[in-house]
């Protein structure tokens, strides 16, 4: 397993669970000096990711581009898979491509996490079946870089469409969505799942990525989740793609980091 630190593209706020940023120089290097193996980039939209700058900087530290994620497009521009007006999903799919186009030409996935949207006062089977088929399509169109697009099961204050791994498991096989994979997220699946070693054991063919963070959003070993477990079950399991640290920068973005670090270095070591 390798371990990679998220870096928002925009300013630090204690509310945001992104560790580092926005300085792209800065964080690069902090994550370089700390010794992850990788950066997951959240842009807040299309035109804050300088393609250039961040190729560089990569190279530069030895650092790839894990992943990047969606979730600008709904922050910033509403945009949601499954929006009732059927423009908008479309601006979405064209929203993710971008990312998926971008994550690929750099060796990473693209994300949904957030542009799954909600139901809301809709149709629940008609939004998850519309969910369904964009993961189908869309990791279709990320085959072409040869990476998996990675959807992310939310808790049920963010989404009200795929809460659990099992949820996103059956959404995935039954809409044939062949190159999607599961991003198991921690925290979400602290209050969602029952057992969250169970959870990782039962879905452990799909899983493609893992959010490795504490109960309450703050850096592994800040919280009260078992995470030896976590890890012990992924380990178990054959998992061996990316624990990437999506985490509050608190009480502050180096300490988070250095907390993040120790810990994986302790685990790993284990």
């Amino acid at each position: 397993m390798k371990t990679a630190i998220t870096l928002s593209l925009l300013p630090s706020r204690p509310s945001m669970p992104f560790v580092l940023g926005p300085d792209l120089e800065e964080g690069f290097a902090l994550a370089a000096e700390l010794g992850f193996d990788a950066i997951e980039i959240f842009p807040p939209s299309l035109k804050a990711l300088d393609r250039p700058k961040i190729e560089k900087l990569s190279q530069h530290h030895s650092l790839p581009v894990s992943t990047i994620g969606t979730g600008g497009g709904a922050v910033s521009q509403g945009l949601t898979l499954t929006d009732a007006d059927a423009d908008i999903r479309k601006q979405a799919t064209a929203y993710i491509r971008n990312i998926i186009e971008i994550a690929g030409d750099m060796g990473g996935s693209a994300i949904i996490g957030s542009m799954q949207g909600r139901a809301g006062t809709g149709d629940l089977a008609e939004s998850l079946n519309w969910l369904g088929n964009s993961l189908a399509e869309l990791g279709e169109y990320a085959k072409q870089w040869n990476q998996p697009l990675l959807f992310e099961p939310l808790n049920r204050y963010e989404s009200d469409l795929v809460n659990r791994l099992d949820q996103a498991v059956t959404l995935i096989e039954s809409h044939e969505a062949t190159n999607t994979k599961v991003l198991a997220d921690l925290f979400h699946m602290n209050i969602e799942e029952i057992c969250i070693a169970a959870a990782i054991e039962q879905s452990a063919a799909h899983i493609g990525h893992v959010h490795f963070v504490d109960s309450n959003r703050w850096s592994a070993g800040c919280g009260h989740s078992d995470l030896k477990n976590a890890y012990d079950k992924l380990q178990e399991t054959g998992f061996q793609g990316f624990l990437a640290v999506e985490a509050f920068p608190l009480p502050d973005q180096r300490t988070a980091a250095e907390n993040a670090a120790n810990y994986f270095q302790n685990l790993l070591s284990s």
